[in-house]
């Protein structure tokens, strides 16, 4: 297929400011656990699953200041060898420097790891799980957990909270744009590069940009005074910074334990440009002053280190009695009655009958009780539901499970924007002759085409935003992806970021998708805040990561469980000295309504599409909590 080509439409977001220059590569020797010296690490690049994002050579983003482009030179040898590259880093420009260890992960699994550095009942510490399932049954091949974050960016509406666990402080301000703040925190990084550790995600921003962020890049057209009641009072935007992360590897079965170091203080406090013009030039910090920064982030290193290697209590087994093709009779109890959903849509599609709109995508969220703890329902989920973006994150508020199979937006390490629209759905057929059969039927739906086209559009509109002049290319369009139960028509658009613009502005363009507001986007999105009941949250936003060199990958907030931390009614099940609280897990769904849409099969899909993640819950409980007796 000839690719389709768009020219950009201008800018989004800050003014345009100077690209950065590559960052300094270096090649830090990795120790052996217990070392301070060691051999250098091997380099262990290779192709890369969905979430390993090419980062390598990485300019980080124009948010973040000017790195010079030298190496360091050759590698110091002895048993000083990795500060001495770690000066060396310095010298050539970089102000946040790696340091890391390998382990050979045969003993451990994604899971174990993350039960290493946070404890079972530590539900609410900051922390998180992201790994990867591609085709529907390809195990991607890295995983990255992450835990104690060195500080967190916590929004609501424009009231900001910076959390700087490191300091100790906490700062509170109004802002226009909270989305503004991480990128001012982050706007002096200048990372080194070093050679051994694998060209992904390493550490940096992790969390999630709520529905409700596109008010911050709208403004009027869509304010808070219009949305719907704000029954959970969620944050809207949550990041931490993690300096302290780890990767496994599924390919080459190692794990990467890695802390980075900031050479220029406190990364919690944006540096003014004076300030920023004030720090030492290139090799003029004080060795004395790299060796405490060195021996600081070693001592972080090998506490991380020392979890990993400590065994964390036993996990239940958990034996799968239940037939996981089955879906529940119900996924739970709706924020809105059948009568008032198919209401809803009639007045949809007055509005699209009236040429206000072309398409809305109108949701309903579902409340599911239980006593399966988040974590548990994680373990469930990714047995039911493996998908291209498997998260499990513990924020403020609330513990978010996903199984998201799509992308928001991505950022690569060569500045390419890339735009997933995925639209139109058939479950997978019992044998490759079905799944042949129920794909030709799909692609031959001229409803499903419609829906599919129109969302390519938007997306194309939306990388144009940002991306150079005729670089925006379609370059799938309406291709099959077999997922585990299901298969989505997808088309993949992808563009050339603008000099001076970084992947936050390519964040503000894609906000929000189309496949969860509808065409065109503004107007939808008022139509929603009228006739949806309750603020959307974290469904049908972005969660995912943006790495220190300012690469990003967020995934669409779809196929997401929302599980708020606290509530005033909650049970609590005992047996003998052992209890379980109650969790309410929420399930957002919804339907894309065009001018010929059935309400009732509409209605019929968000139940469907509620129920095959209430299946993650039922095995859960059928797994864990009927197995301890509860």
């Amino acid at each position: 297929m000839q690719c389709l080509r768009q020219q950009g439409s201008g800018q989004l977001g800050r003014a345009a400011g100077q690209r950065p220059a590559a960052a300094p590569r270096l090649s830090l020797p990795c120790s052996a656990p217990g070392a301070r010296g060691g051999r250098r690490a091997s380099s262990s690049r290779g192709s890369l699953a969905t979430r390993g994002l090419a980062e390598s050579p990485a300019a980080p983003a124009s948010s973040q200041a000017r790195s010079p482009s030298s190496a360091a030179g050759a590698v110091a040898t002895g048993p000083d060898a990795e500060f001495e590259s770690f000066c060396a880093a310095s010298a050539a420009g970089a102000n946040v420097v790696p340091l890391y260890r390998r382990l050979l992960s045969d003993q451990l699994t994604p899971v174990t790891v993350y039960r290493c550095l946070v404890k079972e009942n530590d539900v609410n510490a900051p922390s998180f799980l992201l790994e990867s399932v591609v085709n529907g049954d390809q195990t991607g091949r890295y995983s990255f957990v992450g835990a104690m974050p060195a500080l967190e960016v916590v929004a609501t509406q424009s009231r900001v909270t910076v959390l700087n666990h490191a300091a100790g402080t906490r700062r509170v301000t109004e802002e226009e744009d909270p989305l503004d703040v991480p990128v001012q925190l982050s706007r002096n990084w200048r990372p080194a590069q070093v050679e051994g550790l694998p060209a992904v995600f390493t550490g940096g921003w992790v969390g999630y940009a709520g529905y409700d962020t596109v008010r911050y890049v709208y403004g009027g057209k869509i304010p808070f005074e219009s949305s719907p009641h704000d029954d959970r009072q969620l944050p809207d935007l949550h990041l931490a910074l993690y300096n302290d992360v780890v990767v496994i590897d599924q390919a080459t079965k190692l794990i990467y334990a890695i802390s980075w170091v900031h050479l220029d203080g406190d990364a919690a406090v944006p540096a003014s440009p004076a300030a920023a013009a004030a720090s030492p030039p290139a090799g003029a910090r004080d060795r004395a002053a790299l060796r405490a920064a060195y021996d600081a982030g070693r001592a972080r290193l090998d506490h991380l280190v020392s979890l990993l290697q400590t065994p964390p209590p036993p996990l239940a087994q958990g034996l799968v009695d239940l037939s996981l093709a089955q879906l529940p009779a119900s996924p739970g109890r709706s924020n809105m009655t059948e009568g008032g959903f198919l209401g809803a849509i009639a007045r949809a599609k007055e509005y699209i009958l009236s040429g206000d709109i072309f398409q809305l995508v109108l949701s309903q969220r579902f409340e599911r009780r239980t006593f399966a703890q988040p974590f548990e329902v994680y373990r469930a989920l990714r047995v039911v539901n493996p998908s291209p973006y498997m998260v499990y994150m513990q924020a403020r508020g609330c513990v978010i499970v996903s199984s998201s199979p799509e992308i928001l937006c991505r950022v690569d390490g060569t500045r390419v924007v890339t735009n997933r629209p995925l639209a139109g759905t058939r479950r997978r057929g019992a044998d490759a002759a079905a799944d042949a059969a129920l794909e030709e039927e799909l692609l031959a739906d001229a409803k499903e085409r419609a829906e599919h086209v129109m969302l390519v559009d938007l997306g194309r509109n939306d990388v144009g935003k940002v991306c150079e002049s005729g670089s925006v290319v379609v370059e799938k369009l309406m291709e099959v992806e077999r997922y585990s139960h299901v298969m989505h028509i997808s088309s993949t658009v992808t563009g050339k970021l603008q000099r001076g613009l970084d992947c936050w502005d390519a964040l503000r363009a894609a906000l929000p998708a189309g496949t969860v507001s509808g065409a065109p986007k503004v107007r939808a999105m008022q139509i929603i805040d009228e006739l949806e009941v309750n603020r959307r949250g974290p469904y049908g936003g972005g969660v995912g990561h943006v790495s220190f060199t300012g690469a990003m990958d967020m995934a669409l907030g779809l196929r997401t469980m929302v599980i708020p931390s606290a509530a005033v009614d909650t049970m609590y099940s005992y047996n003998g000295a052992d209890s379980r609280r109650e969790w309410a897990v929420h399930i957002q769904a919804g339907a894309g309504l065009v001018a010929d849409s059935v309400p009732e099969k509409e209605y019929e899909e968000t139940i469907n599409k509620a129920a095959a993640l209430g299946r993650a819950v039922d095995l859960a409980e059928q797994a864990f909590v009927r197995a301890q007796g509860h």
